[in-house]
Order: C-alpha cells, then structure tokens, then sequence
C-alpha cells in the first residue's frame, strides 16, 4: 500500500533540508515512519496478512540502520528527528 501523494508531500515538507531535498537520511526516516503507522493500523484489523507483516518488519529494519547512521553522523539531527517523530532512543 503505497502512500497517498498529500501525505508523502507532507512528510518530505516537514524534515527537508533544502527545497529539492528528498533523500535525506531525516525524511526517509520521516517517509518509512509514516508508511510504518499506516501498516500497523493495516495489521490490526488484518491479522493474518504474514506479507504484509514481511514488510513492515523489513521497513522497521531500515529505518532503525538509517537511524543508527544518522546518530553517528550528525547527533543533533539525530535528536531533533526522534523528538519530532516521538520515537524511542537507545
């Protein structure tokens, strides 16, 4: 399940670095944040889709490397990222 247009926009929007910025280590970790919120909503009332499980497992893979990245690179972006996203740090 692909991201609606509006809501990926709205993502890059809030953690870009500059205008045309849309790989950045922040807003992919935006990007996978929100797509990870939409598949646990998904999960909750479908719970026998393993697939789909497959992949949400995978995406929380990806965004825990990029945030491992991102705090040994540029630590105060680091926390600006999981204070705004509200996620937990180690």
């Amino acid at each position: 399940m692909p991201l609606l247009k509006e809501v990926k926009t709205e993502a890059i929007n809030n953690f870009h670095r500059h205008d045309k910025d849309t790989g950045s280590p922040e807003v992919q970790i935006s990007i996978l944040t929100t797509r990870i919120t939409q598949l646990t909503e998904h999960l909750r009332n479908n719970k026998q889709d393993q697939s789909c499980r497959r992949g949400l497992l995978k995406m929380v893979g990806q965004r825990r490397r990029l945030l491992t990245y991102l705090r040994d690179t540029r630590y105060p972006s680091y926390l600006e990222v999981t204070e705004r996203l509200q996620l937990r740090r180690k």
